[in-house]
């Protein structure tokens, strides 16, 4: 077993898509999956979040209603996890979609109880769709699944391997921070998550993690302690 008995594993959308930065990359995408059944398989319940960057950043449009723009990121979040999921199943795992909205047959409409079933089965649990409303990131929707089912922690898998000082695609000298606080995000409103879902994290004392997906075993290592990102904490 490793450090956490319950996690929230939040994938960014740009990481899935490897170097393409677009759409999907097989070869990104099966090696995270090996990674959580090597989890499942240690005693850990997993539950995932992806963005939808890989497909859609509807924030940045002038020309399209922010609402229309977010129901359309949401509807990328969906695409992504049912992608996810069938990678997952592909290497072995029993998995299952929620969306908080109705999406036919593809998804299942989320329920606390359901969910928590599924994750007591065995099952890898996929959160897609976000809160399911407009003007909150996928970062406030991990961070409001993760304290619903009483995760230990969110670990977000990023293409940045930590959060740094500066833009290190900018900066060369830009420098990683290996600890901060929930408290020093939300006082200082730095950009490191989505402001909203700091100030539900420090509220209800969820801890994350941010590290790089591209790094050997690095979902693994996090979990078991061995974070090489940014440690985030509750004080």
């Amino acid at each position: 077993m490793g450090q956490y008995r319950r996690v929230l594993l939040k994938l960014s959308g740009e990481a899935l898509a490897g170097e393409k930065g677009v759409g999907f990359d097989e070869a990104t995408c099966i090696p995270v999956a090996e990674q959580i059944k090597a989890l499942t398989e240690d005693g850990v319940e997993v539950a995932v979040v992806i963005g939808g960057g890989n497909f859609w950043r509807g924030r940045t449009s002038e020309t399209i209603d922010r609402n229309r723009a977010d129901q359309i990121g949401m509807m990328a979040t969906v695409m992504n996890a049912i992608y996810m999921s069938e990678i997952c199943r592909h290497v072995g795992l029993r998995t299952q979609v929620f969306t908080p909205f109705a999406c036919g047959s593809f998804t299942e409409l989320f329920s606390r109880d359901r969910a928590l079933g599924c994750i007591a089965e065995g099952a890898v649990v996929f959160f897609a769709g976000g809160t399911g409303h407009p003007y909150f990131s996928t970062d406030t929707g991990a961070a409001l699944r993760a304290i619903e089912i009483g995760a230990d922690v969110i670990l977000a898998a990023k293409a940045v391997d930590g959060v740094y000082d500066s833009d290190p695609a900018l900066n060369p000298d830009a420098k990683k921070i290996d600890t901060m606080s929930l408290t020093d995000i939300v006082d200082n409103k730095l950009g490191v998550v989505d402001l909203a879902s700091a100030v539900l994290c420090m509220e209800n004392r969820m801890p994350m993690c941010i590290f790089g997906l591209k790094e050997e075993n690095s979902i693994i290592n996090t979990v078991k302690g061995r974070c090489t990102g940014t440690v985030i904490t509750v004080e």
